[in-house]
């Protein structure tokens, strides 16, 4: 079975399995919790008040491997929770790795939008 480059089906998990991903990583995806994963690496990121890199927040959840934690940045980025800094941090391989830092901390709090 030949598959289509631009499937006309919907991606019924978008950003967790793409269109050609095999049904078990389906299956996969749709037992995660992106919510509660969002608030753990939101948690993580709001202990850092200077801000921090993707290496401190995957120290700081050794129970998670990378492949969990850094799908959260962006969500939380694009929702205002947390901002790119646009300063730049050495990580422990040697390359430069963004800074990530809480704002509307305040916000956060009283609205308490990871339930």
């Amino acid at each position: 079975m030949q598959q289509q480059l631009f499937p006309s089906e919907p991606n019924p998990i978008p950003g967790l399995a793409r269109n050609t991903d095999p049904e078990t990583s389906h299956d996969a995806a749709e037992s995660i919790d992106t919510t509660a994963l969002e608030r753990i690496v939101y948690d993580v990121i709001k202990q850092f008040p200077n801000g921090c890199i993707g290496d401190d927040v995957v120290k700081m959840l050794p129970q998670f491997g990378i492949q969990t934690i850094s799908p959260r940045y962006a969500p939380l980025i694009r929702k205002g929770w947390v901002v790119d800094t646009g300063e730049k941090r050495q990580a422990r391989s040697g390359r430069s790795q963004r800074v990530m830092k809480v704002i509307k901390k305040e916000e956060y709090e009283q609205q308490r939008l990871f339930p």
